[in-house]
């Protein structure tokens, strides 16, 4: 299993004081030295806070992969082809939300996202799609031909041990069996910590895993270096 930083929340602290430090870059470089072997950062159509800068120094500077969020919009091709990132991960995006809410809606944009997704890997890009726990969208995945899936673990994450924490739980279990089987690469993400990777971390057939704000909130106090390694050390 291996574990893909998101390093969004260092260019989020950066921001907030309109400043050049942390450098999301370097943070990049440190997790990788670490043992993360993918770095991973979203840029919205605000730039609230990765940027083209941002996005350009990394494909320059990693060694691993470098996977790209993004909407599917026409800006956000453009900035695909001309980056070439490893991967670009399509994830919706709405303008009031603190962080992505919940998966695509790959049914309801099916014709879209075809040419879209067909832009990208002509490019030599690989597509993942952000998608909820729900058989029905991982098919739709599968006939738009793209190369992985990111399993949306937020509602597990949010909910406290329990019933309906199991429930959300046996549905991620049941997604990433389906979509195994449906011939597509198995990732999993969104408010995966310390404390509920474990379960996460049995599912035989996920073998990536895109973690960023609890690992940040890690290094804060005890340095990139360690949070990465804290968190490899339960994946692992």
């Amino acid at each position: 299993m291996r574990l893909a930083v998101n390093i969004d929340h260092f260019a989020t602290l950066r921001e907030a004081r309109k400043s050049n430090e942390p450098e999301p870059v370097l943070a990049a470089l440190l997790a990788e030295q670490a043992g993360a072997e993918g770095i991973v950062c979203h840029i919205r159509s605000d730039r609230r806070h990765i940027k083209e800068r941002d996005l350009m120094l990394l494909r320059q500077s990693i060694k691993t992969k470098l996977i790209v969020e993004m909407a599917a919009t026409k800006e956000m091709e453009e900035i695909a082809l001309e980056i070439k990132p490893d991967i670009v991960s399509l994830v919706p995006e709405k303008p009031e939300e603190l962080t992505t809410e919940g998966g695509l809606d790959i049914i309801a944009n099916k014709d879209y996202l075809l040419s879209h997704i067909k832009s990208l890997q002509e490019a030599g890009i690989k597509v993942s799609i952000f998608v909820d726990p729900n058989t029905d969208q991982i098919e739709a995945c599968k006939q738009l031909n793209c190369n992985m899936i990111e399993i949306n673990t937020g509602l597990y994450a949010d909910l406290s041990p329990g019933k309906e924490q199991q429930k959300a739980l046996d549905a991620v279990i049941n997604a990433a069996k389906f979509g195994f089987e449906s011939g597509l690469k198995i990732h999993a993400g969104h408010g995966l910590d310390y404390k509920n990777i474990h379960p996460i971390a049995a599912i035989p057939e996920i073998e990536e895993f895109s973690i960023g704000f609890s690992i940040v909130a890690r290094a804060a106090i005890a340095g990139i270096e360690i949070a990465v390694r804290d968190m490899l050390a339960l994946i692992e």
